[in-house]
Formats: C-alpha cells, sequence, structure tokens
C-alpha cells in the first residue's frame, strides 16, 4: 500500500548511484525519506473497523426512519426536504455517521496567540458532536503541537507586534481598494522589494490570501491548449486553479520522478487529444514540503526533467519557506540550486512568517503580467497594513537586516528540533512518514476509533495535536500531524514525546516493525545546516 523509499542508511550510497545515472550527480546533501509499509494485520483491522462502522451507521440510518433512533437532528428538517442535498450519498453518509463520532476532535476554539504553548476554551456536547456548548473553564498552557508556527513568529510580544501595531495606528486595518485603485500603499511596494531580494528573484508580487494565490493565479498563467502536470498529492488550492485554468491536467504520482517523465514524453510526442499539436505550454506544479506526507520534493530531478522537455515549473513553497535551507530561504536553498531555475516561485506568508496572504516571485515581465492579468490583482482588496508589517519586519530578523541573529537561530533551532523530534518518535515504535527535516511530522494512526482517540488522549495530558483522517487522507490512513516550531524548547518537547509515548501504549499505536536503537552518542544541538554542509 505504502512505498518505502531509502529507508535505512545502507541504501544511500545506491540511492546515490541511481541519481548519477540518470541525471547526473544532483543532490549535495543526504535525501532520506522514509513510508514504511502498513503491516497487514493492522490494515485489516482498519478495513473490519470501517466495515463495521457502516453496517452500524445504515442501521441508525435504518433506525433514524422509523423514528427509533433518539437523535433526529442528522434527519433533514420539513422545511429542506425540496433542496438539492449539499452533499453527495457518501459524503452525507460519512459526516452522519463517522465523522460526528470524533467531530469534537477538530475545530477547537483557543483565547490566546497560537505559539508554543497556548490556551484552549474547553466545551461540550450533549447531542452526540451535532453542537457544542461552552463550560465556561479555560484550559491553560497546552502544548501546541498542530500550529504552523514554524519559526516561532506567532507572538504578541516583541519587534514584530511593535511594528504592527504602530502601522495600525498610522494606517488602520484595511484599505478598502484592490491594488489597480486607491489601494497601493507604500509598505506593499517595500514588502515586495524585500520578498524579490528575499528569494533571490528579479521582482515579487504580493496578494492577500494564500489560497487565492495559487487558485487566481495559475489560470493567469495557462488555459486551453496547454498542460498541466499536477503531483497526486498538491494542495486543493493547486488542483482549483488547474481546474479554473481550463488546461488539460494531467496527475503523476508523488514524488516519482519516472511517472513525471513518461506524462512529459507522451506530452511531447503525441501532443493534444484528437489534433495532435503540440501544446502550447507545459506546466509542472509541485510543493517544496508535502503538509499531509512530511516530504520534501526532489526539485534537482524536477529542474532537470524540466529543462530537458522545455516545460515550466511552479513550485509552491507554503510549508517550506522560512522553514527549509541555512538562510530560510525554502527548498531551492536546502537543495543549492539557482533560483532562476525555477519560473514561478509560489510561498506563503502564514506560516513562517506568523501573518497572512502569499507571493509569487519570478523574472519581472512574468511579476508585470500577472499585475495586469490576475484576478486575485484586479478584484482583491489589498493587504492590511498591520499584516504587510508583520512580514516586513519579521523577513527583515530572518534575513539579519534587523541587526541581531535572532532570525539565524531560529531557522537554526528548528532544524535542530525537527531532526530530534523525529528520531525520537522512531526509536519509540511509531511508524512517521516523510523527510528527516521535514518539520511537517506524520505519525501514523490508522484505524477509525484511534483518531479521535488520540487526540482526545493527549488533550487531557495537556498536548494540542491535530488528527487527520478522509477525505484529508486515504481512508485507510488515517494520521496524526505534528508540526513542530523553534518556539519548542527541548524540556517541551521531551514532555510531549513522554505523552505521545505513554498514549501510543494505552492505544497500541506503536506499529513499526523497524527496530531503531537509540542515539546515546549524539547531543541534542549536533545536527545543524553548518555541519550537513561540511
Amino acid at each position: 500500500m505504502v512505498k518505502n523509499h531509502h529507508h535505512h542508511l545502507q541504501y544511500q550510497k545506491q540511492e546515490k548511484v541511481y541519481h548519477a545515472a540518470c541525471n547526473g550527480e544532483l543532490y549535495s546533501r543526504p535525501f532520506i525519506e522514509s513510508f514504511e509499509e502498513t503491516p497487514m494485520l493492522v490494515a485489516v483491522l482498519t478495513y473490519m473497523g470501517y466495515g463495521i462502522l457502516t453496517i452500524f451507521g445504515y442501521l441508525r440510518d435504518f433506525m433514524r426512519e422509523w423514528k427509533i433512533e433518539k437523535c433526529h437532528i442528522a434527519r433533514e428538517r420539513e422545511e429542506q426536504k425540496d433542496f438539492v442535498p449539499l452533499y453527495q450519498d457518501f459524503e452525507n453518509f460519512y459526516t452522519r455517521n463517522l465523522y460526528m463520532r470524533i467531530r469534537d476532535s477538530w475545530n477547537r476554539p483557543i483565547c490566546s496567540v497560537p505559539g508554543a504553548k497556548f490556551d484552549l476554551v474547553e466545551r461540550s456536547s450533549n447531542d452526540y458532536n451535532w453542537t457544542f456548548e461552552y463550560t465556561g473553564r479555560v484550559v491553560k498552557d497546552v502544548i501546541n503541537l498542530g500550529s504552523y508556527n514554524y519559526l516561532g513568529f506567532a507572538e504578541n510580544t516583541g519587534s514584530c507586534a511593535t511594528a504592527a501595531g504602530e502601522v495600525t495606528v498610522k494606517f488602520g486595518v484595511g484599505v478598502a481598494g484592490t491594488r489597480q485603485e486607491m489601494g497601493n500603499l507604500d509598505r506593499h511596494e517595500k514588502l515586495e522589494k524585500l520578498v524579490a531580494s528575499f528569494l533571490r528573484v528579479e521582482s515579487a508580487m504580493a496578494f492577500g490570501m494564500g489560497f487565492a494565490t495559487n487558485s487566481m493565479n495559475i489560470p493567469a498563467l495557462a488555459g486551453k491548449g496547454c498542460l498541466i502536470l499536477s503531483d497526486e498529492l498538491n494542495h486543493a488550492s493547486l488542483v482549483l486553479g488547474a481546474r479554473l485554468s481550463g488546461s488539460t491536467i494531467r496527475v503523476f504520482k508523488h514524488n516519482n520522478m519516472q511517472s513525471l517523465e513518461k506524462l512529459l514524453r507522451d506530452a511531447i510526442v503525441h501532443g493534444q487529444p484528437r489534433t495532435h499539436r503540440p501544446w502550447k505550454k507545459i506546466l509542472i506544479l509541485v510543493e517544496g514540503i508535502y503538509s499531509m506526507e512530511g516530504s520534501i520534493i526532489r526539485l534537482p530531478e524536477v529542474i532537470a526533467l524540466k529543462k530537458k522537455y522545455k516545460a515550466y515549473l511552479y513550485l509552491d513553497e507554503a510549508h517550506s519557506i522560512g522553514a527549509l535551507g541555512p538562510g530560510g530561504r525554502g527548498v531551492v536553498e536546502y537543495f543549492g540550486l539557482d533560483p532562476r531555475d525555477v519560473d514561478i516561485m509560489m510561498g506563503t506568508f502564514t506560516k513562517s512568517f506568523g501573518a497572512a496572504g502569499g507571493y509569487i516571485g519570478g523574472r519581472k515581465d512574468l511579476i508585470d503580467y500577472l499585475r495586469t492579468h490576475s484576478h486575485s490583482a484586479v478584484y482583491a482588496s489589498s493587504m492590511s497594513a498591520p499584516v504587510v508589517e508583520q512580514i516586513i519586519t519579521s523577513m527583515k530578523c530572518i534575513m539579519g537586516e534587523d541587526g541581531t541573529t535572532i532570525g539565524r537561530s531560529r531557522i537554526q533551532r528548528l532544524a535542530e528540533n525537527t531532526v530530534y523530534f523525529r528520531r525520537r518518535l522512531r526509536e519509540m515504535g511509531f511508524i512517521i512518514y516523510g523527510n528527516n527535516d521535514s518539520p511537517v511530522v506524520p505519525m501514523m494512526l490508522y484505524m477509525p476509533a484511534k483518531i479521535g482517540a488520540f487526540g482526545r488522549e493527549m488533550l487531557k495530558r495537556n498536548i494540542g495535536v491535530v488528527v487527520v483522517g478522509f477525505p484529508a487522507t486515504p481512508i485507510i490512513e488515517s494520521r496524526a500531524r505534528f508540526c513542530i516550531s523553534a518556539a519548542h524548547s527541548k524540556e517541551m518537547l521531551d514532555r510531549a514525546l513522554d505523552v505521545i509515548s505513554e498514549v501510543g501504549d494505552l492505544l497500541q499505536l506503536k506499529y513499526s516493525r523497524h527496530k531503531v536503537l537509540p542515539s546515546l552518542d549524539r547531543p541534542f544541538d549536533e545536527t545543524t545546516y553548518e555541519e550537513n554542509e561540511e
């Protein structure tokens, strides 16, 4: 079911030989990703669990129809019966009978800054999770392992918060206009120059919403007669943008260069369907870090294929910008590549920068084209000035232009925390997906009953985690997803790891059959970018 990519160190030499044979020596650093196979017994029990839930779901629907079931909230009200159903049959069934059982594990309201710790509003339900009531109690100091706060800039004190507060007093919170009309501030111009400098590209443009950066700009870049090659695990915003463009879309297997090359070769050999004319444009869509798998794109190989077949590359760095590379410049810097080899560099400010919005960087003529043709640029309101200032201040901190080494130390701390946390989880016997350097850490749960149980048991012990199930993942690949931050101290991580181990024993989540011996000779902060480069 799940592939296993060079899990052990002894396979590294074979992997490097493979790269050298195909595309030359492309990797200057070890590239280790693991996707351990699902144990057969676990897979069978998971299918059985969903089967039992489905049978009982149909039974409950039958009882609702005959008004035997006590909870009638799942049934449509009389006044709704003439409307078209909002959900398809299975989605509606899944929501009623499976999702509602564990709905309390999601959308939990917080009442503090989502930093390394946060305060959670307690709630309860008297109707099987269909509605919630607040108890009035606040759960204090919950360790936060769920926010995309990679560099710890989600804080209400410090230079970023001070600068944003000052700009709020001067400019207000909204511009109430588009960039092309009356909504263009000098702060927007300053931000875009800074982003271009940070990415080391000719020009950049900022947008007020990260999702819309993809969904509204891809249609401006591709259209009828163009071909989009999309990774099968791309984010919904990339998928929506590709569909809105009207281009032909073909999907390649996740991070599989053989699959991508086959599609590229077929596209050039056969051309467009029926007419067999050459494609006007071939655009490859990939992400830097995949937020559900914790994997890093094989960018050196993608660029080699892009150059070989004369295609264009669109790189979404939502989760990798700020979180990878010795200077926080993302996956391009992580692999030591030239930014000019990536045609469209996209990313968001919502993760590493503690703000909102997104950007696109690249050649000046590309950005000038988007300023006049992108729907997001023409119709959307411009970014709020305090949000812009938060991005400017945090980006200058990362670049070291604020006169301190805080940004550099945060990047270093994130890299150390990531390697330490992943290694400890593997030593405990959990199945962990993804790349060793990815701060997104998926831990496999598999069984439906364990999704809600893990989230609840962790919260009982004051650890806030995100659990993920269908439709965000394949139906039998439910998981918990930890997001590591530079704001986490070693004490916090050790406390969280002890609790994860305790709950893992309680719920029998230590599925791994690959025994990893604890590393006694490596201190917490040894793995650094400098040492890897040396």
